[in-house]
């Protein structure tokens, strides 16, 4: 009979994980993808079409989702108990040629991204404070807002990073001189493989611990 419940236990935690790990990849994929839908409208107002025309100003996920960067790597960063997740929707195409200010309105453009994961970290953030209030705190919902808020805020934190081809390094370009920055920015084309030695590098361990701490910091002034 001993055996039998700690059999049982252990099913029920490793259930657990698998539930928080299907939480947390369906949170990260759809606000993944409210960022870049906030890429193209913001692109798409200051006058490039691409985004409109390449079908990306949509909620359907099937236009957003890469599966490795979606899902395949949030997912195994969740279950190796990773401080920080990291994932993305397929990035929207901007035409910066279709532009009215270029390198301001790039910048524009990629601040918008992380700026609304920080908007819906701060609203899920309201909305836990309410139901706390109104005792109205069940556990399946405390889990989804507190996942909504931890992964909104490490994606606004993450995607600031001065890092090409992250949002930050389009803002950090806006400050060099042009030649620079079209060096600078050159750089994005090795994104992934940039990212994924940061992940797996005494580096990257390095910069993930700044990061949790500036989440921490931010998470603590949310909720209190």
């Amino acid at each position: 009979m001993e055996y039998f419940t700690m059999n049982l236990i252990e099913y029920i935690y490793i259930m657990e994980i698998i539930l928080e790990t299907i939480i947390g990849i369906g949170i990260l994929v759809f606000s993944a993808i409210l960022h870049e839908l906030a890429h193209g409208y913001m692109a798409d107002r200051l006058g490039d079409p691409t985004p409109r025309l390449s079908g990306r100003l949509t909620l359907n996920p099937k236009n957003h989702i890469d599966p490795f960067m979606s899902i395949i790597l949030p997912g195994l960063l969740m279950l190796s108990g990773s401080p920080v997740i990291f994932g993305g929707a397929k990035p929207v195409p901007v035409d910066s040629f279709n532009l009215k200010d270029g390198r301001k309105d790039i910048a524009l453009v990629a601040l918008v991204g992380p700026l609304t994961n920080i908007i819906i970290a701060i609203a899920a953030a309201g909305l836990i404070k309410i139901t706390i209030i109104s005792s109205i705190n069940h556990p399946l919902l405390m889990l989804v807002l507190n996942k909504i808020v931890d992964i909104n805020l490490i994606l606004g934190i993450f995607n600031i990073l001065p890092i090409p081809p992250l949002d930050g390094s389009k803002l950090f370009a806006l400050i060099m001189p042009e030649e620079h920055a079209n060096y600078y920015l050159a750089i994005g084309r090795f994104g992934t493989f940039i990212l994924l030695f940061l992940l797996i590098t005494p580096i990257g361990g390095f910069l993930q611990q700044i990061i949790f701490n500036i989440f921490l910091l931010a998470r603590s002034i949310l909720i209190p």
